[in-house]
């Protein structure tokens, strides 16, 4: 639910100001922006709390740590890829790709009721997929409309 506030209140502030600077193509911009904004929040998570996320994970993977912190560094990579014209594309691309693939681990964590910011086996489990799926889509509609269509 954070993202998606995070996500939603920076939209509406930078589409007044770039609405406000007569600036073209202010909505994809806007939407471009907050998306870079709430991967920087997200990512923060995945060094805040790198033991829950890496509960997200199945045994069988190794390294999970590691990757937890890997994917931070992409998402911000990510981020930052997104509001320069020549990565827009590709990095539109990459985090498509990317929220697709984590959402195995989505799935996972809540089967297994992973509450990744406490550590425990005490989350809210599947029932949580019933937001967190249409809002991995939501996301996917939201980077294809302002960085791919736009």
């Amino acid at each position: 639910m954070k993202p998606l506030l995070v996500l939603l209140v920076t939209f509406a502030i930078t589409a007044v100001i770039t609405t406000y600077m007569h600036r073209p193509g202010a909505w994809a911009l806007s939407a471009r922006v907050a998306m870079a904004v709430m991967l920087v929040f997200t990512a923060t998570g995945h060094f805040a709390f790198t033991k829950g996320m890496s509960m997200m994970l199945p045994a069988f993977i190794p390294g999970k740590a590691a990757l937890v912190y890997s994917t931070g560094v992409l998402e911000i990579g990510a981020a930052v890829a997104l509001l320069i014209p020549a990565l827009r594309l590709p990095a539109a691309w990459f985090l498509i790709l990317f929220l697709v693939l984590l959402l195995p681990a989505n799935v996972y964590a809540a089967l297994k009721h992973v509450d990744y910011q406490k550590a425990t086996f005490h989350g809210s489990g599947p029932a949580y997929l019933w937001f967190r799926v249409p809002l991995q889509l939501f996301f996917i509609a939201w980077i294809y409309l302002s960085a791919i269509k736009a």
